[in-house]
């Protein structure tokens, strides 16, 4: 080993503390990548997690760079001496990779891997990832492998707790994503008690407004009076039933993690590129924490959906005790007075309700041509 006994035992602790302190996959992927190749002292790591069609359902690396990264190209497949360790559930320590018969070589861009140090990650008899290290720093007479037994023993401990931490983070996952399956179906059984009942009123008296309207105008008017009456009624028992539903990330993992989660998976799934920054926020009152993700939401809905922009940059600043919210676009912009009176609002009333409900202000700068910029404004706690 590349460490002496103590600094050996001090690097394994540093390494499985750093995997504790993970609940998101990728997180513990990426702690569990740069801890193996810290500890055995190597210029290469990656672990695979396999889907179920012959590729990689998540692929993390280590000690190389964004650019190098990029150049390679898609994920890798289940082939060669990947594919042996997730399917045969063994081992490898080879002097030189590129020798070995099961090697289909790799990207023209992809480092130049020789001596090789691999291992299965199981979860009981299930193998949920393969890790491997490549390239030991130290001296390797010729034809011998770097990594020796005593390094596959190490790795071997560290890839049993990286199992334990990677299964407690998808258990994490699973449970968020079950935690809002069950808050949307309370919701969905509070709408239908709530509202239902006032819509099915609501219907008949307008059709009973409808029958009167000829033979007895003063009895409709009424009846139409009525309707009104129980339309706002609808409206405050259906508002009150979606404020009340706090979203779960937002729970578990607060205002800038939430909203740096939900605009990834924005950026991943639009031609636009979508981007966020946070200045100096770190908490602030639930409420006023919801209210900002519910705008940010709209107006990233708007921006991706109506502006045709290629770019959406979404910042969140501290001021003072409070926070400033920013979503500006390049997008086709439009005329707020024009929308206003042609009695669209694009999301526009929605947003400055929840920014007054929170304490806050909301302003909409916009023209044809120019882009859009909403910015929000709430105070400390």
């Amino acid at each position: 080993m590349s460490h002496g006994p103590r600094s050996g035992l001090a690097a394994v602790s540093s390494a499985l503390l750093a995997m504790s302190r993970h609940l998101e996959v990728r997180d513990v992927l990426k702690t569990i990548v740069a801890s193996a190749r810290e500890l055995l002292d190597a210029q290469y790591a990656a672990l695979g997690v396999p889907d179920d069609h012959g590729g990689f359902a998540q692929f993390v690396v280590d000690g190389v760079s964004e650019e190098q990264w990029k150049a390679i190209g898609p994920l890798p497949r289940q082939h060669g001496i990947l594919a042996a360790m997730l399917h045969e559930a063994r081992s490898e320590r080879l002097a030189d990779v590129r020798k070995d018969p099961r090697f289909e070589g790799w990207p023209k861009a992809h480092p130049d891997l020789v001596d090789f140090l691999g291992l299965p990650i199981r979860d009981g008899d299930e193998v949920i990832g393969a890790l491997f290290l490549a390239n030991k720093n130290c001296p390797k007479p010729e034809g011998s492998c770097g990594f020796t037994a005593e390094d596959e023993e190490l790795l071997g401990i560290l890839a049993q707790h990286a199992a334990i931490a990677l299964t407690n983070a998808r258990l994490y996952e699973r449970s968020r994503e079950l935690t809002i399956a069950e808050e949307r179906s309370r919701l969905a059984h509070e709408l239908h008690d709530a509202v239902s009942q006032k819509l099915f009123s609501l219907r008949l008296t307008a059709q009973a407004a409808a029958r009167l309207v000829d033979r007895d105008p003063s009895r409709a008017k009424g009846e139409l009076q009525q309707v009104a009456v129980l339309a706002a009624e609808a409206a405050d028992e259906l508002r009150a039933a979606v404020v009340e539903l706090r979203p779960a990330a937002l729970d578990e993992d607060g205002l800038v993690a939430t909203l740096r989660t939900q605009i990834q998976v924005l950026d991943r799934a639009h031609t636009a590129r979508v981007t966020f920054a946070c200045h100096g926020v770190k908490a602030l009152p639930a409420s006023q924490e919801e209210a900002v993700l519910r705008v940010a939401q709209e107006a990233l809905h708007n921006a991706l959906r109506h502006s045709g922009a290629d770019h959406v940059d979404v910042t969140l600043d501290r001021r003072g005790g409070g926070a400033v919210l920013r979503v500006t676009d390049d997008g086709c912009g439009f005329d707020p007075q024009a929308v206003r009176r042609a009695g669209r609002h694009l999301g526009l009333v929605s947003m400055r309700d929840r920014a007054s409900g929170a304490g806050g202000t909301l302003t909409v700068e916009s023209a044809p041509g120019k882009g859009t910029t909403i910015e929000m404004e709430v105070p400390g706690g």
